[in-house]
C-alpha cells in the first residue's frame, strides 16, 4: 500500500512541475491531418490549374503555425527597434503578408531559388536564416547575416539572393539564376518575386520575353498588396490582372492570405517549370498592415477601417490557427504556447542585435570579391585606404 501511495505520489509531483496546459496538450488526441478546401485559383492559358482541396498534417500546421507567427513578431520588434532609432535608414516590414513567403517556401525545394524587392525580412527568415541574424544585420551589427553591411534591403542565405533595393531590377536576375539552372541541367526552379508596384517596370517584360524564348524554369511572381507605396492598384495601372500580364505566359491567381492555397499553387507552378514547359507567373492577392515603409503611416492613403476589415476577416495567422482548432489538429492552449515561445526567441534576437558590435571601420572594404588576395580600396577620401580581405 505505501508503495502505491509512493508511485501516485510521483506521478502528481510530476504533474504539478509541469505547466497545466502541458499536461492538457499530453493528455489529447489530435488527428494526425485534415482536408480543407481552398479558393480556386483564377486562370491564364492553363487548361487546369492547381487542386482546389488539400491534406495538412497536423506536423506542418504546426510548423506553418510557428514560422508565421514568428515573421510577424520579428516584424513587429523591427518596428519597435526602428521607432527607437536603433534600426537606422530604410526598412520595409511584411507583417500581413506571412502566408506568401511560408506558403511559398512550403512549395519548394531548399535547393531552388529565390530572389525577392526589399520587402525582403520574412524570405530570409524561411530560407532558413535565424532570427538573431536578420535582427543583427538590421540593427548594423557584425553578427548580422550580412556582417551588418547590408542592412534591411540587402540580406543573403543559401539559394536566397536577396533583397534588391532598385525596383524590380531583380527580375532580370531571377531570369539569370533559371537561365543557369537549366544551363547546368539541375531541376531547379527559381522564384522571382516584385510588387504590384514594380509590374509596370519596362525590364520585367523584357524578362518575360527572354524567359519565355528560352523556355527556363522560372516563377514570376507579383505580390499584389493593393499599393504601390501610397498609390492604389486602379490609379497605377491600365490592367490590374496582374497574372495575365505575361500574355503568352501561362499565368495564375492565387489567395496570398491563406497558406495552403499558396502552397498548392507553388507546387503547382513548380511542377510546370520542371517538366520543361517553361515560365510560369503568380499573383499573390495579399495585403500588408504596415505602411510602405517607416516614413510611411499607410493611413493617408487607405482608411482605419479597411486595414482593420482585413485583419478580422483575411488575416493569415487567424486563419490557419481556426483551421487547426476546429480540425482537431491543434488546440488554443498548445498553440499559445508556441506564441510564448516566439514572443521569448524574439526578445532573445533583439538583446543580441543591440548587444552585438558594430563592424570596426576597418573592415569596410572586406568581401568585395571571393577567394581573392587581399588588395587595397580607395575610401570616400581618395587619401584614404581600406584593405579588401575575402
Amino acid at each position: 500500500m505505501r508503495k502505491m501511495l509512493a508511485a501516485v505520489s510521483r506521478v502528481l509531483s510530476g504533474a504539478a512541475q509541469k505547466p497545466a496546459s502541458r499536461v492538457l496538450v499530453a493528455s489529447r488526441n489530435f488527428a494526425n491531418d485534415a482536408t480543407f478546401e481552398i479558393k480556386k485559383c483564377d486562370l491564364h492559358r492553363l487548361e487546369e490549374g492547381p487542386p482546389v482541396t488539400t491534406v495538412l498534417t497536423r506536423e506542418d500546421g504546426l510548423k506553418y503555425y510557428k514560422m508565421m507567427q514568428t515573421v510577424r513578431r520579428m516584424e513587429l520588434k523591427a518596428d519597435q527597434l526602428y521607432k527607437q532609432k536603433i534600426i537606422r535608414g530604410f526598412c520595409h516590414l511584411c507583417d500581413g503578408q506571412e502566408a506568401c513567403c511560408v506558403g511559398l517556401e512550403a512549395g519548394i525545394n531548399p535547393t531552388d531559388h529565390l530572389i525577392t524587392a526589399y520587402r525582403a525580412h520574412g524570405f530570409t527568415y524561411t530560407r532558413g536564416l535565424p532570427v538573431r541574424e536578420i535582427l543583427a544585420e538590421l540593427t548594423g551589427r557584425r553578427g548580422g547575416c550580412a556582417k551588418g553591411k547590408g542592412g534591411s534591403m540587402h540580406m543573403y542565405a543559401r539559394n536566397f539572393y536577396g533583397g534588391n533595393g532598385i525596383v524590380g531590377a531583380q527580375v532580370p536576375l531571377g531570369a539569370g539564376i533559371a537561365l543557369a539552372c537549366k544551363y547546368n541541367g539541375k531541376d531547379e526552379v527559381c522564384l522571382t518575386l516584385y510588387g504590384d508596384g514594380a509590374a509596370n517596370q519596362g525590364q520585367i517584360f523584357e524578362a518575360y520575353n527572354m524567359a519565355a524564348l528560352w523556355k527556363l524554369p522560372c516563377i514570376f511572381i507579383c505580390e499584389n498588396n493593393r499599393y504601390g507605396m501610397g498609390t492604389s492598384v486602379e490609379r497605377a495601372a491600365a490592367s490590374t490582372d496582374y497574372y495575365k500580364r505575361g500574355d503568352f505566359i501561362p499565368g495564375l491567381r492565387v489567395d496570398g492570405m491563406d497558406v495552403l492555397c499558396v502552397r498548392e499553387a507553388t507546387k503547382f507552378a513548380a511542377a510546370h517549370c520542371r517538366s520543361g514547359k517553361g515560365p510560369i507567373l503568380m499573383e499573390l492577392q495579399t495585403y500588408r498592415y504596415h505602411g510602405h515603409s517607416m516614413s510611411d503611416p499607410g493611413v493617408s492613403y487607405r482608411t482605419r477601417e479597411e486595414i482593420q476589415e482585413v485583419r478580422s476577416k483575411s488575416d493569415p495567422i487567424m486563419l490557419l490557427k481556426d483551421r487547426m482548432v476546429n480540425s482537431n489538429l491543434a488546440s488554443v492552449e498548445e498553440l499559445k504556447e508556441i506564441d510564448v515561445e516566439v514572443r521569448k526567441e524574439i526578445e532573445d534576437a533583439a538583446q543580441f542585435a543591440t548587444a552585438d558590435p558594430e563592424p570596426p571601420l576597418e573592415e569596410l572594404g572586406y568581401h568585395i570579391y571571393s577567394n581573392d588576395p587581399p588588395f587595397e580600396v580607395r575610401g570616400a577620401n581618395q587619401w584614404i585606404k581600406f584593405k579588401s580581405v575575402s
